[in-house]
């Protein structure tokens, strides 16, 4: 849909429902049926205005989540047939308003005069740092990184999320009077006891970075890699040489992701490993699709034992064949084979650093992850968390829904203590 007689043709489809599932579906409640009728109007400054108000990455959510089981999954129209492709008009018209330059000016409310440090700029940071901003408080993200964003810059390519998005949203950020400092890192260049002394409250959304893996060799190689790397590493425009053949052992967006990246870092072929069938298979569909016609190939049903090493380099792996019966995978007996293989990524899930958590003296769970109350807050006073570092790994929109309810616990707190 690149032109606005497609788009007007899709939103037309649109019943206008009195009780509409798709506002029930989305995490954040955008209201699609009121941009949808600004679309039919052709009223598209209208329809920007609803989106941004609601969702300041409005163009971020419409590239990178699964509306298929949020808005569009929940859509009347996809009972019996097929329902309308909301994303593709949110898409539409944030593309339409950055191409004439326009600009939603949000409501800042006059300055409490009150200091909020945010640490760390993931979807879960940035939006609770824009929802306490537009509340009048005086908020600073301090980010490790060189550029904000989280995973929206480091861990999703730019062939899924395009770069200029992610900019526009960082001077959108800086517009709204928040302050950034970047190359600042919890634990070495600042600390929860020296932030306490000049900030009310600080909300910690550090995410999740050290790789899951497991044991493939005792022998020395260096083309094991995680997903996290290997990411980050095509976001900057980097080459992993020698990739040869390479191995992606995972099934999620980052399992296809990782995929498609690696090929275009001149691998000679890609192929995900996933120990469960299609079905159970957490990519989404079209992340699916988009991988096999990249050429990615995918093995189900198959594990992938231990990596066979010669002179420091993977000559093929051992797999077994897998089945699951009751939700529980089990191995199937002498079923074990090779594949050729070069180079593998693991990108089975990331966890949060758990020394930097209990040197900042963050009580954290049996998982690894940061504690809380109902109220987001940790067990130091004051100090609340949320994001990846609270719960396992959710969507941009999930993260965001529950990190508007951190910004109201965290402006409630302020203003009473």
């Amino acid at each position: 849909m690149d032109n606005i007689e497609d788009i007007l043709e899709e939103a037309n489809k649109c019943l206008n429902c009195k009780n509409p599932l798709c506002v029930t579906g989305c995490p954040i409640e955008t209201k699609i049926p009121d941009f949808i009728k600004e679309i039919k109007q052709e009223n598209l400054q209208k329809a920007y205005d609803i989106l941004q108000e609601n969702n300041i990455m409005s163009n971020v959510c419409a590239n990178v989540c699964p509306f298929e089981s949020y808005c569009i999954g929940h859509c009347i129209k996809g009972v019996k047939g097929e329902p309308i492709k909301i994303a593709k008009l949110e898409k539409y018209v944030n593309n339409w308003a950055r191409s004439n330059n326009i600009e939603y000016k949000y409501t800042i409310e006059k300055s409490k005069g009150i200091k909020i440090a945010i640490i760390g700029s993931g979807p879960a940071g940035l939006e609770c740092a824009v929802e306490l901003a537009k509340k009048g408080f005086d908020v600073t993200i301090f980010e490790k990184a060189k550029e904000i964003g989280g995973l929206l810059s480091y861990g999703i390519p730019g062939f899924r999320l395009p770069r200029n998005i992610t900019q526009e949203l960082t001077k959108r950020i800086m517009d709204l009077g928040i302050l950034i400092k970047t190359n600042t890192e919890l634990g070495n260049d600042i600390s929860i006891e020296e932030l306490k002394t000049t900030y009310k409250a600080i909300f910690i959304a550090i995410g999740a970075d050290i790789p899951s893996t497991y044991t493939l060799t005792n022998e020395h190689t260096n083309h094991i890699y995680n997903s996290n790397y290997v990411l980050k590493e095509y976001n900057a425009k980097r080459t992993i040489k020698d990739l040869g053949n390479v191995i992606i052992i995972g099934g999620g967006n980052v399992a296809t992701d990782s995929a498609r990246a690696v090929l275009r870092m001149r691998a000679k072929s890609s192929t995900i490993i996933y120990r469960r069938n299609k079905e159970k298979m957490p990519a989404r569909s079209d992340e699916l699709e988009a991988a096999l016609k990249d050429g990615v190939k995918i093995v189900y049903n198959t594990k992938v034992l231990k990596a066979n090493i010669k002179n420091n380099k993977i000559e093929n792996i051992m797999c077994i064949k897998t089945e699951t019966n009751d939700n529980q995978i089990k191995d199937i007996p002498n079923s074990e084979y090779t594949i050729n293989a070069n180079s593998i990524v693991f990108a089975i899930g990331l966890k949060p650093d758990k020394s930097l958590l209990e040197k900042e003296g963050i009580e954290i769970n049996e998982n690894g992850l940061i504690k809380t109350n109902d109220n987001f807050m940790t067990n130091i006073q004051g100090v609340f968390a949320g994001g990846d570092v609270t719960q396992n790994k959710a969507t941009v929109c999930m993260a965001k829904k529950k990190k508007k309810k951190a910004a109201i616990e965290i402006y409630n707190y302020c203003l009473n203590n």
